[in-house]
């Protein structure tokens, strides 16, 4: 486990893991499991470049934005470009194998650029607005919501087949379904932040309750996700896993923007 781990957090960040920890190749077909783990690593440093923003007094817009690069720099836009590839994909593609072959292009389309600048623009606005709410929000709820969301996206890998060949796959691995072990780990790493959140945010219980309500949503969105790409390519890809990570964590920002609307 130790090794996946570490497999894991080689993957999904930019950090020298390398160093401490030689694993075996085979370790990085159990990685999505461990996915939530890596989330604390890019939850928390997404929570402290918002705190050391918060202390020096920056605007919410400009640490906010800081937050976004931060992660960016950490996991190498990974994600952001399986959301792109997975836009590109399924925008421009009509067949499956179309879909396919779009998405292993290494060039980015109209639909990946779009995506792109939408996503960025609802992330921004919606984690602005919830800051307005309560300026200590975000410390708890960037680190929340990257983990949380990690964990839903995860389960891609138990409800689908890969839509390639192994051969056909950029890491030229094949991601395994999670074992008992490690959904049992992924859903703990997931589940002791929505706790954080909990204390954290005692003094105003009706956020902290909204927070658990709420992480509904992205477990429902990853689902619609699952069913549309079983419809459209019969399987899952790395884009697609990347893909519904953010989509996931964005519709819990926007869910949580829309109810409190009303309370």
């Amino acid at each position: 486990m130790i090794d996946d781990i570490f497999a894991a957090l080689m993957f999904f960040t930019r950090l020298p893991w390398w160093k401490l920890r030689r694993v075996p190749a085979d370790s990085f077909k159990r990685i999505v499991g461990y996915w939530p783990v890596a989330g604390w690593v890019t939850g928390g440093v997404m929570t402290a470049i918002y705190g050391i923003a918060l202390f020096f007094h920056l605007p919410v817009v400009l640490a906010l934005l800081l937050v976004f690069t931060g992660r960016l720099l950490l996991t190498g836009a990974l994600h952001e470009d399986g959301l792109a590839d997975f836009f590109d994909g399924f925008g421009g593609g009509r067949s499956r194998e179309q879909v396919l072959t779009i998405m292993k292009d290494s060039h980015i389309g109209t639909y990946g650029v779009l995506a792109l600048v939408v996503y960025v623009a609802l992330w921004v606005t919606s984690t602005v607005s919830l800051a307005q709410r309560s300026a200590n929000l975000p410390i708890v709820l960037l680190f929340f919501a990257d983990v949380w969301s990690k964990w839903s996206a995860s389960q891609i890998v138990n409800l689908l087949p890969y839509a390639r060949n192994e051969e056909d796959c950029k890491i030229k691995k094949v991601y395994d379904r999670m074992s008992a072990r490690t959904f049992t780990v992924g859903l703990l790493f997931a589940l002791v932040p929505m706790l954080g959140c909990v204390l954290f945010l005692k003094e105003t219980p009706y956020m902290a309750l909204w927070i658990c309500v709420t992480a509904s949503v992205p477990n429902s969105v990853m689902a619609w996700l699952v069913q549309y790409m079983r419809r459209r390519i019969g399987g899952y890809t790395g884009d697609c896993c990347g893909a519904t990570f953010l989509l996931c964590e964005l519709s819990y920002f926007i869910a949580l923007n829309t109810i409190w609307i009303f309370i």
